[in-house]
């Protein structure tokens, strides 16, 4: 029997008991619209809580409203990342920056990522309003390809001169980042996360962010480690951060002989808007979970792509081919109420949206404004809140 579609409530925590805060990797979505706010939504933002802090993803207007009303604490963000420069994904930047600068007591900068064009804007917005800040920050540009630039770019052109952007009091020297030979975007990298972005197509260049984490020893084969006379403690946590050790015996363990295979890490793919992405097939195959937009039904599919955006079978169909383990759906439309809403006479529920997303690929869930999902460890099965109706 088939799968009913996953209807996701107001509000919606995925827990697992894994320790506290350990490997984690939580998303919280602030901000679920496309365009315009709503009543019931607001424009692009979502938040990903890690071991050591908060990453943002767009920052449309409101967003810091939305991060008061959530779990997330604006002082614990280090890293934000803007897919692209539509308003509703950028307009909140300015002030949340401000707001963040608030009693902040942060020793490291803040770092933010997006396209070309993005240091502009920000350094503008602030030094026009004279808006000093309390920490550093450093902006990270991509340099779009040719075939991201608008239609329209020699009637309108976009002037990113250098000498002619302001330069902030609190900014720290930043870098532009090309694509490799792969057309593949390489952002950061730590011991435990890195993030890669592809292009995407859009209106304007907009870029889908992947976030990777590194694989994890194996299990511990504790029964054979007593059996060597090694019990339980430090010496443990030595062998599962790849060093050897020595017994009381003199017998040399290295971590080979007691680990079982490496666990892969998750991958988890946050993409701007777009109406074609194919460039994920270069890094997100297999990837634990897909943020894709669905702007509107499938039967509004002509003028949907015409303004750069995909439909639920369109996000879905890419969704399967990844291979993907969950697909969550987002930048809904005005036209749709929340699956929680009580719909009146000619109003239309979000729930076209996963019912037809849930045609082509079974396992989705429609983002909803604050809405919590917390990953699993990536040897763990993915369990999530359903409906059964």
């Amino acid at each position: 029997m088939k799968r009913s579609a996953l209807i996701v409530r107001e509000y919606v925590s995925f827990l697992w008991c894994i320790g506290e805060d350990m490997d984690l990797l939580e998303l919280t979505f602030l901000g679920t619209a496309s365009a315009v706010p709503t009543p019931t939504r607001c424009v692009s933002c979502t938040a990903l809580r890690h071991d050591e802090g908060v990453w943002l993803f767009d920052c449309g207007e409101c967003s810091q409203v939305q991060i008061m009303k959530s779990q997330i604490k604006s002082g614990k963000i280090s890293k934000i990342f803007i897919t692209h420069l539509h308003g509703d994904h950028l307009f909140g930047l300015p002030g949340l920056l401000c707001t963040m600068s608030q009693n902040n007591q942060r020793d490291e900068p803040v770092e933010l990522y997006g396209p070309l064009g993005l240091r502009h804007y920000i350094c503008t917005a602030l030094c026009h309003s004279r808006s000093d800040l309390n920490f550093d920050f450093i902006v990270h540009e991509l340099q779009p390809l040719d075939v991201q630039l608008p239609d329209n770019i020699e009637e309108w052109p976009c002037d990113n001169n250098k000498l002619s952007i302001p330069f902030h009091p609190k900014e720290k020297k930043g870098s532009l980042i090309s694509a490799d030979e792969n057309q593949i975007w390489q952002l950061h990298s730590d011991t435990k996360l890195s993030v890669q972005a592809v292009w995407v197509k859009h209106r304007i260049p907009s870029f889908s962010f992947v976030i990777k984490e590194s694989a994890k020893p194996g299990k511990l084969n504790a029964e054979l480690l007593k059996s060597k006379g090694v019990p339980p403690g430090p010496l443990y946590a030595k062998l599962k951060s790849g060093q050897c050790i020595t017994t009381d015996q003199g017998q040399i363990i290295s971590p080979s002989d007691v680990l079982g295979q490496p666990i892969p890490g998750r991958t988890l793919v946050i993409s701007g808007d777009s109406c074609d992405s194919y460039q994920l097939f270069k890094v997100a195959k297999g990837a634990s979970v897909l943020v894709h937009e669905a702007t509107l039904e499938n039967s509004l599919q002509d003028q949907c792509v015409k303004n750069g955006h995909s439909t639920p079978a369109m996000t879905a169909s890419l969704a399967k081919q990844l291979d993907v383990k969950l697909l969550i759906i987002t930048h809904v439309s005005a036209r749709y109420k929340p699956l929680s809403a009580e719909l009146k006479d000619g109003d239309q529920s979000a729930k076209i949206l996963v019912d037809e997303a849930c045609e082509i690929f079974e396992d989705v869930l429609l983002a909803e404004d604050l809405l919590v999902y917390r990953l699993p460890p990536s040897d763990q099965a993915l369990h999530r809140n359903v409906d059964p109706t």
